[in-house]
């Protein structure tokens, strides 16, 4: 099994979709790698990842909307396409085993939705009084 682990930025909010009765939560991460190049300049490299989070753990949608930090790891799938002018064009997508809030905006509280028994943690836990016993995952 090849697994992919992103952290980065929501470009919009998600998209919840059933599919065939099973329902599937769709959004679209960036990753955005800032580098200098042989001349010495600043340059940013931002890679955008389709995600497909096949689950019943629907209520993690009303906090992944847009500019949201997440921590994703799934199965990756890449797809080779011809663009209408003629051009090739590549594109990845990744089937999420597990996707954790990370913030963003300085909004939220760091939570966990996993379809997996595993679960790495990539932050520190929140303090006792930011967590609720009422969150719907």
């Amino acid at each position: 099994m090849i697994k992919l682990q992103i952290i980065g930025n929501l470009g919009k909010d998600c998209v919840v979709n059933a599919v065939n009765g099973k329902n599937v939560i769709n959004f679209t991460v960036a990753h955005t790698e800032k580098y200098r190049d042989s001349q010495g300049n600043n340059q940013e490299k931002t890679t955008w990842v389709d995600c497909a989070y096949w689950s019943d753990k629907t209520g993690v949608a009303q906090y992944l909307t847009k500019g949201k930090q997440v921590y994703v790891e799934g199965q990756p799938e890449a797809r080779a396409f011809q663009r209408n002018d003629g051009t090739a064009g590549a594109s990845l997508s990744l089937r999420v085993r597990d996707i954790q809030l990370l913030g963003g905006r300085g909004e939220g509280v760091p939570s966990s939705a996993s379809g997996s028994s595993q679960s790495s943690s990539m932050n520190e836990p929140a303090p006792i009084s930011e967590v609720s016993d009422d969150l719907p995952f």
